[in-house]
């Protein structure tokens, strides 16, 4: 029997919805309101390299059976009071919070740096709009609380994206990509630095189905206004099939 229903988070789990489900998915009008969110990544060197803290969410809540990042919805009590208009210094209080509430970690609202900014499809069902913050690992042992959080690991961004290759564990393209981006720096250090040397990427995030898989593009690519990934030109994409997911940029 298929399986119809549009996939969570904005792609398709293991891609083993029906082909009509993804194609309905990927075409829908339907736009959703994006709930502001906020994830922290958590770093720390290691014997073999950098090491990031990732957690296993809860099947039943929204990112379902995914390994991320801490983090989660930026609340009312997040604003600040001496900007109230400002979301990104809500957002800050929020990465805070939840990697408290989420793993026992006190993070300083110092030790963040701004890596980038993710708007998934406007048709996924329900959609967070993120800032990615990355910081050095504080000290102190991960608590988890087994309701939302199911388990945690320290793992590096090579291993942890050769273990979705290997069906071992599920991803969400913008952990993905972000992951990739990590495991080109050898040290905490060199990842905060290039971090806080960069401007923060935003993605806004088109998908589209092809034959081989799914495809989700983003600024730059020659397909992203059309939302056509067949167009010639400038690749910045990824690649979701079942023989592995491939991140594409030329530009």
């Amino acid at each position: 029997m298929t399986n119809p229903v549009s996939p969570p988070s904005g792609v398709p789990r293991g891609l083993g919805f029906d082909r009509a489900g993804l194609e309905r998915w990927a075409t829908s009008k339907d736009v959703v309101e994006a709930i502001p969110a906020a994830t922290v990544i958590l770093l720390r060197d290691s014997p073999d390299g950098v090491e990031t803290l990732m957690l296993k969410r809860n099947s039943k809540i929204a990112f379902g059976g995914m390994w991320v990042f801490p983090g989660g919805r930026v609340d009312a009590a997040d604003v600040v009071a001496d900007a109230p208009d400002d979301p990104f210094a809500a957002a800050r209080q929020a990465a805070v919070r939840e990697t408290m509430e989420e793993t026992g970690l006190v993070v300083a609202l110092d030790a963040l740096v701004w890596q980038s900014y993710w708007v998934p499809p406007p048709q996924t069902p329900k959609r967070f709009a993120t800032w990615f913050f990355v910081a050095r690992a504080p000290e102190g042992a991960v608590v988890v609380d087994e309701g939302e959080i199911h388990d945690h690991m320290w793992v590096s961004p090579a291993d942890a994206i050769a273990r979705r290759d290997a069906a071992e564990i599920e991803l969400a393209p913008p952990t993905w990509v972000t992951l990739h981006t990590l495991s080109l720096s050898p040290t905490v250090e060199h990842a905060l630095e290039r971090a806080a040397g960069s401007e923060p990427e935003h993605f806004t995030t088109r998908a589209a189905v092809t034959d081989e898989g799914v495809v989700t593009m983003w600024h730059g690519d020659a397909g992203y206004e059309s939302g056509d990934p067949s167009t010639p030109g400038a690749r910045h994409r990824l690649r979701m099939t079942e023989s592995g997911w491939r991140y594409e940029r030329t530009m």
